[in-house]
């Protein structure tokens, strides 16, 4: 593999997708794009993931061109308002951003000769499903304008492919796990951070509602394979439920493990809440078929570990993190608030930052 472009570089999967096609292709060129939203919510003590790429372009991947992508052999496509509240607060953007640049995007780089496109997808699209694991056969119920913008974006990207442009959609499973740009608005993660900075997990539900989750190393791996299989085995446009049939856990469950790994630390259950519709397990059968030697090897007690390390090293002790820019709408939302961002969530620099912009931003 000569060069990979990694869109959404900077936000939470990124930085562990970088390190780790890093070493597994020391001599490739590694080009990171991304708007920067998130990139100086940085962990205390951490430094700049980007170190390990060749180049990085800040650009909004709504203005790519067929120019950047010149001589690129794969793209890992991360970039996008990438989560249910986001989504909510910007329905017309996250389709914009989430579904029309995808297209746009790929199109764009089937033009320039890219040889491999990896979308992260969603078993968010599954939305609610209680009659059993769901596999890439079932019926989809996306409930949320990021999920029906993730089923949009795999249906219009599978019209693109073809024996010379291979696409891969991953269904990931709910992220979760240490990164350098940690986010607190995952299930774990935020179970982790209440246990250590309050002692107490409140799971606003019943705690019966499933979620399968993947730590974000095995999601890595899941690209890197992604990035290499061979269409002959797996058809020139795959969409693949990216997990493990053992990561499908009810929310009780994943809180229990947590004070099991952080001692002290009580668990209250809203016995009164009304029933959680976001609930459904998903079947791997297919990925564990296709990618026998790339599938997820982090335990769910590792990761939480991980976690744990991680805002430890930070001195993270903030009781109020639900309020912080570790939390993506957090970020947005003062982003917006400071005038940095229009209500299009595009950049409204002053003019000699945008002069200043033209020189380290993406060919015209």
């Amino acid at each position: 593999m000569k060069t990979i472009l990694i869109t959404g570089n900077m936000g939470y999967i990124g930085p562990i997708v970088i390190r780790y096609l890093r070493e597994y292709y020391p001599a490739a060129t590694l080009i990171g794009l991304d708007t920067g939203y998130f990139a100086a919510c940085l962990l205390e003590n951490t430094v700049v993931p980007e170190r390990f790429l060749d180049l990085q372009y800040f650009a909004d991947v709504r203005q790519v061109t067929e120019r950047t992508l010149q001589g690129v052999d794969a793209i890992v496509h991360l970039a996008a308002i990438s989560n249910d509240p986001m989504g909510n607060a910007y329905e017309a953007v996250t389709q914009s951003i989430n579904q029309d640049s995808t297209l746009k995007l790929a199109a764009a780089a089937k033009r320039a000769g890219v040889a491999s496109f990896v979308f992260a997808s969603s078993c968010s699209v599954y939305g609610f499903a209680d009659a059993g694991p769901r596999d890439e056969q079932s019926e989809v119920n996306p409930l949320t304008a990021y999920a029906r913008s993730k089923v949009n974006s795999e249906r219009a990207l599978k019209t693109l492919a073809d024996s010379s442009f291979q696409v891969t959609c991953l269904r990931f499973a709910t992220a979760c796990g240490a990164s350098p740009r940690l986010r607190l608005d995952l299930v774990l993660n935020d179970f982790v951070a209440s246990a250590l900075a309050t002692g107490v997990i409140e799971i606003l539900s019943d705690g019966s509602p499933w979620r399968p989750l993947i730590d974000v190393q095995d999601m890595a791996r899941a690209i890197h394979w992604a990035i290499t299989r061979h269409s002959t085995a797996s058809g020139e446009a795959l969409v693949v439920n990216a997990g493990s049939d053992s990561w499908n856990y009810q929310v009780r469950d994943l809180a229990a493990a947590v004070a099991n790994e952080i001692p002290g630390v009580r668990v209250n259950v809203n016995t009164n809440a009304l029933p959680d519709k976001r609930s459904y397990r998903v079947n791997f059968e297919l990925f564990r078929k296709l990618a026998p030697q790339y599938q997820p090897i982090v335990t769910l007690e590792s990761s939480i570990r991980a976690l744990k390390a991680a805002l430890e090293d930070s001195h993270f002790a903030n009781r109020d993190f639900r309020q912080s820019n570790l939390m993506r709408l957090n970020m947005l939302s003062n982003l917006r608030r400071n005038g940095q961002l229009d209500e299009e969530l595009r950049w409204a620099a002053p003019s000699s930052f945008a002069e200043a912009g033209k020189l380290i931003g993406v060919p015209a």
